[in-house]
């Protein structure tokens, strides 16, 4: 069994033939799919994929991208969101520096108020950081200084030192695709390093194919390939990096169901049972 943590199933991508991808992904063992937010005005869009598959959910939140769009979406407008029993995190939201889409003002105050709610709701907040290392820890510290809150570095691209700085703060960091491309060597060797209980693996579909797809959409399925190459990074077997990451998103995303026969197992201490 694995966990595809994040995906973006309500893209134009995959209209014309959901239900083959979500069918594909049950084939390979992917018992759970989590379909995340980029713009808070579309989530009835995520919702509705959410309740048409019984093994999917959804978040809810703005994609910094968006930041200067959505900068009216306030940290009561996302939690009262999150009552949907099939909303079970926040965000994406966080920096993006490669782009720049959005002023990074607006960024900043987007990620501060998606933490807000995360603190709020107890539910994890995604972040996306992509080339803003320094400033996305700063945030991180300064934040968790006002009260923990659970969340997620997904796709992670960063260095070595925004990995342990957010694993000091109780983060868990997230590998797509672009873990087994070849010249992902740096990062290849932080995810060998990181503690085993603190990891996760998503595909970012239909973005980030990895390299036996290279080229190609990328679909929830591939999440194995993903799977292959951090068990091989981290010298364990496949069944074992299943279990790990699929044990670690419980354990985060407290609010979606354990299929029947995975064991319990405790989370931890600030990740306090949300409200449905």
């Amino acid at each position: 069994m694995l966990i595809d943590s994040h995906c973006h199933l309500d893209f134009p991508d995959f209209t014309a033939e959901l239900d083959a991808v979500v069918a594909r992904a049950r084939d390979a063992g992917i018992a759970r799919m989590v379909t995340i937010s980029t713009r808070v005005a579309r989530q009835p869009e995520l919702v509705a994929i959410a309740e048409r598959f019984p093994d999917i959910y959804a978040s809810v939140g703005t994609h910094p991208h968006y930041a200067h769009e959505e900068a009216g979406v306030t940290a009561t407008d996302l939690v009262a969101r999150t009552r949907h029993p099939k909303v079970v995190a926040i965000g994406e939201a966080g920096l993006d520096y490669h782009y720049d889409r959005s002023p990074r003002p607006a960024q900043e105050r987007g990620f501060r108020t998606h933490i807000a709610a995360a603190r709020e709701t107890a539910l994890p907040l995604v972040i996306h950081s992509r080339e803003a290392d320094a400033d996305t820890a700063r945030i991180l510290e300064e934040e968790t200084g006002q009260g923990a809150f659970p969340a997620v570095l997904h796709c992670f691209t960063g260095g070595p030192d925004l990995a342990r700085r957010a694993i000091a703060l109780g983060l868990f960091i997230s590998f797509t695709g672009i873990l087994t491309f070849k010249n992902s060597t740096a990062l290849r060797a932080i995810a060998a390093e990181l503690p085993a209980d603190r990891i996760l693996v998503e595909t970012d579909a239909p973005y980030l194919a990895p390299g036996a797809f290279r080229g190609k959409r990328n679909e929830p399925a591939y999440v194995v390939e993903t799977a292959k190459v951090l068990a091989q990074t981290r010298g364990v077997s496949f069944d074992e990096i299943a279990r790990t990451t699929s044990e670690n998103f419980f354990r985060l995303f407290g609010k979606v169901p354990r299929p029947a026969g995975l064991d319990a197992f405790a989370r931890p201490p600030f990740l306090k049972t949300p409200a449905a």
